[in-house]
């Protein structure tokens, strides 16, 4: 089902370069006990019983190349993660999503295999991740010309629901769901990934709105909301089970203005209740400023006609 050349690890972005580049070249290394190789124009310094296969991802917070762990025969996802203490924000992050899934062990979450070690103390500048390897996320599914049926959307998103409650039962919040942090193999097997966002709900000062890929953000989210819940991941599971089943987003705005606009197009206008939340007497003016619309018509989102995903009493 999933494509089998990966395009995307956990948060590594899609993929660049050239078609050659992503293929390992090894070079000249004097560092005990670990073997030099180069991708995407990156060094990659790491254990000698792992062997790289090809670059698989590369984005804002690394590059990814798959391997394999000569030891075991296991291939794996290695992501390195460049000068990782130069930025304290993104050191946090890292360490965060380290920690946490140290913790959050689950079937649908990816593991972490292996952290390898840097050479020495002043060496230590780069971040090597080794994961379990999927085969692709379900942004490029639904980008690409794959059929979907009924079977595959409830097996997806209870999947994420399964992976989800997990983590809620543990008062992490993920913060950042969206289909590229969802990755799945050719058994359509789906695991929740990037955890460097994630926050346990009892963290004090943890409640930001520069959360969350602005599509699947949730009104509170938008609206500045001092303090919101495990609802904003349910908010992102709706949106990702309609992008699904559109095969386009639901609410792509532009900006925060226009995701308001989109989501109230299509659900209609909060009632006076829904909108205490709001601090800014300037949002709450603005909210009741929009024009209603017909709740329901979903003509405008792409949506296919509504149908049961799951037979009657499930």
């Amino acid at each position: 089902m999933a494509d089998q050349t990966a395009q995307q690890q956990p948060q590594a972005g899609s993929g660049g370069g050239s078609a050659s580049s992503n293929v390992p070249q090894r070079k000249e290394c004097n560092i005990p006990g670990k073997a030099c190789w180069v991708l995407w124009r990156t060094n990659f310094e790491i254990d000698q019983h792992y062997q790289p296969i090809k670059a698989i991802g590369k984005g804002a917070y690394g590059v990814v190349c798959s391997a394999k762990n000569l030891a075991t025969g296991e291939k794996v996802a290695i992501k390195k993660i460049a000068n990782a203490f130069e930025n304290l924000t993104d050191a946090r992050r890292t360490l965060r999503e380290i920690k946490l899934l140290r913790h959050l062990r689950h079937e649908n979450i990816i593991a972490v295999k292996d952290i390898l070690r840097p050479p020495a103390r002043d060496r230590f500048n780069d971040v090597y991740l080794v994961y379990e390897l999927m085969d692709t996320d379900l942004h490029q599914i639904i980008r690409s010309s794959q059929p979907l049926t009924n079977e595959h959307f409830q097996y997806f998103v209870y999947q994420v629901l399964r992976g989800l409650k997990f983590v809620h039962s543990a008062n992490v919040l993920h913060r950042d769901l969206k289909p590229s942090n969802l990755l799945l193999n050719a058994s359509c097997d789906l695991k929740i990934c990037d955890f460097g966002l994630a926050r346990t709900s009892t963290e004090r000062n943890f409640m930001t709105e520069y959360v969350v890929t602005r599509w699947y953000r949730a009104p509170e989210l938008l609206l500045s909301c001092d303090h919101y819940t495990a609802a904003i991941d349910m908010w992102s599971v709706g949106c990702i089970l309609a992008e699904l089943l559109g095969r386009r987003p639901l609410f792509p705005g532009k900006d925060y203005v226009d995701q308001l606009k989109l989501i109230v197009k299509t659900l209609g206008p909060p009632s006076e209740d829904d909108l205490s939340f709001i601090n800014s007497s300037k949002a709450r003016a603005y909210i009741r400023a929009l024009p209603a619309v017909e709740v329901g018509n979903t003509s405008a989102s792409g949506l296919p006609p509504p149908r049961p995903l799951w037979p009657a009493g499930i």
